[in-house]
């Protein structure tokens, strides 16, 4: 099989930052929270925080109709911001070369509760009521047909590392010569089945959430979508490689050794022909619930030692769940290409209480410097429930 060098030449995002490149930017770099909101209309008894897209969503194009909800809304914002980048491809490759695939876990859920709401309430369902919009393949469905696009489009829906793996699974369709290009990225929204599942987990935390601290207690949820061109086009950020594993340790609670961790990353590393201090910054997976962190600390400090800057993203947009690897793909994305980037790392937020049970790491504080080295490399880590774990690498060219 042939390999490409392959590049993302464009960037779509709608997260609880904002949407579009420049104001997401501006919000990472400066660690911004506003994006989180406090409801009690999400868990019976208990008001949670949520990481929220607050920005309008346009109702979805006619020819899409059927494919209406709010996640697919959410994701045509994405899409629209690279539409420029995507009517070139199909010039250059042909509606059929182009694939799409995306990640997912909630799909349609939040609108399947307001119908089934609406069902106790009245009798029979609302109409129109699109089943075919709840489904979890319906979002590569909905990107397909919004650009027109004949080529494969599939979903994928490994839980929290859905969106990171999408980007090993296209880069397999460009090499096979199955297609030219690929739309990835991901999509999930708020909803009340997932906020209940977690918190009969106990694993929702109290207030917004405190990743690696000492004090941390759970998850905060968050919202968003991310969708970019994957192709040969050069442009300023490639996608260096990625590894995969599944360490089926458990149904919820990862491997406390870190193990399916640590052969993600290595195999990340591998893929790129990097060494572990060739590695710049470091995206952590993060979520502030106890296992989650001690593992993830264990995996990285086990490779990358306590110098590599990294952070956990998510204080500033909550676990957006099976988006979270394609939007925190985009916050890497953002922190290497130079018109969106004035010289930092993302900052991790979190209250500076150092967990002495876990090995010491080099959190970013607000206003730290990206590094001036030559590859400009990082790595950013998805972690999902069953052991689905993704580790990506792109790079600066």
């Amino acid at each position: 099989m042939t390999t490409f060098p392959l590049f993302l030449e464009d960037c779509g995002l709608a997260t609880p930052l904002g949407r579009g490149k420049e104001k997401v930017a501006n919000a990472l770099f400066s660690g911004d929270q506003t994006g989180f909101v406090r409801r009690d209309d999400l868990v019976p008894e208990h008001s949670v925080h949520v990481g929220m897209f607050r920005g309008e969503l346009q109702p979805v194009l006619p020819h899409v109709r059927d494919l209406d909800n709010r996640n697919n809304r959410l994701m045509q914002t994405a899409l629209t911001d690279i539409a420029p980048v995507v009517e070139d491809a199909i010039q250059r490759y042909g509606r059929d070369r182009i694939a799409v695939v995306l990640g997912t876990s909630t799909s349609g859920i939040a609108d399947s509760e307001q119908d089934f709401a609406f069902y106790q309430r009245m009798g029979h369902w609302p109409s129109p009521h699109p089943y075919n919009a709840l489904e979890l393949g319906n979002l590569s469905k909905f990107a397909a047909r919004f650009f027109g696009l004949t080529g494969p489009a599939y979903t994928l829906a490994t839980a929290c590392s859905s969106s990171a793996k999408v980007f090993a699974s296209a880069r397999r369709l460009i090499n096979a010569d199955l297609a030219d290009a690929a739309i990835v990225g991901g999509a999930d929204t708020i909803c009340r089945m997932t906020l209940n599942g977690f918190h009969a987990l106990e694993l929702l935390s109290e207030n917004i959430c405190n990743p690696f601290s000492r004090n941390r207690n759970g998850i905060t949820i968050g919202e968003g979508a991310s969708a970019f061109l994957l192709s040969k086009n050069e442009s300023p950020v490639q996608f260096l490689g990625a590894g995969e594993s599944s360490d089926a340790h458990h149904l919820t609670a990862p491997d406390p050794q870190g193990n399916g961790a640590c052969l993600a990353m290595n195999q990340a590393l591998k893929d790129a022909h990097l060494k572990p201090n060739d590695i710049a910054y470091i995206n952590l997976h993060g979520t502030a619930t106890p296992l989650n962190d001690a593992m993830e600390s264990q995996a990285v400090f086990s490779l990358f030692g306590s110098h590599t800057p990294c952070s956990s993203t998510k204080g500033m947009t909550g676990h957006m769940l099976g988006a979270t690897g394609g939007c925190e793909a985009a916050f890497m994305w953002l922190s290497l290409h130079p018109q969106y980037n004035k010289g930092l790392l993302p900052p991790h937020l979190w209250d500076g209480q150092y967990d002495p049970l876990l090995p010491p790491l080099a959190f970013v504080v607000p206003g730290t410097s990206l590094p001036q080295q030559t590859p400009l490399a990082m790595l950013s880590n998805s972690f999902g429930f069953g052991g689905s774990n993704a580790s990506l690498i792109f790079g600066r060219t």
